[in-house]
């Protein structure tokens, strides 16, 4: 009987501090250093706004070094599981993209992408584009790009809806 008890005693033990140590994904907002699964990201969203935090609106003239805040509003973005995908304007301009999550302790999640033109490899690419990931659940997703104001940070706002 009292080898039982401390046979159990040893593997609760294990356990605990086993699941102390284990990291843990939350993909809920609000929290300072969320982290997010890419799987969250994968699919087809469409970008219903943009907003300015901290910035007087139309401050930026130019997103992603393609167009004004304003002209992704509508636009379609299509991200695979492999890391692969593309954005498409209202204009029917279209950017090819490779994207990932950037998850470091202690810091906000990050959506990044690097545009590929033809005959790019991701890995050769050394420039690219992070936003801070506000939200993400299954039908909503906030990403956040800073913008150096003065002594401090604005940024432009871009609210996805997933399609359905």
């Amino acid at each position: 009987m009292k080898k039982i008890f401390q046979t159990t005693l040893a593997i609760l033990a294990v356990t605990f501090v086993l699941s102390a140590c284990s990291t843990t994904k939350n993909a809920s907002s609000g929290s300072s250093a969320m982290t997010v699964s890419r799987g969250k990201f994968v699919g087809t969203w469409n970008l219903t706004n943009v907003s300015y935090d901290g910035l007087v609106p139309n401050a930026v003239q130019n997103v992603f070094d393609q167009a004004a805040p304003s002209a992704f509003v509508g636009s379609v973005w299509k991200l695979t599981n492999s890391g692969n995908g593309v954005y498409t304007l209202n204009s029917g301009a279209s950017q090819t993209i490779f994207w990932s999550v950037f998850n470091e302790a202690g810091a906000n999640t990050q959506f990044q992408f690097k545009k590929l033109y033809e005959g790019d490899k991701a890995k050769n690419v050394q420039e690219g584009y992070r936003l801070v990931v506000t939200n993400v659940s299954d039908a909503t997703m906030t990403l956040q790009s800073p913008v150096a104001v003065g002594n401090g940070t604005g940024y432009v706002v871009y609210n996805f809806t997933k399609a359905q």
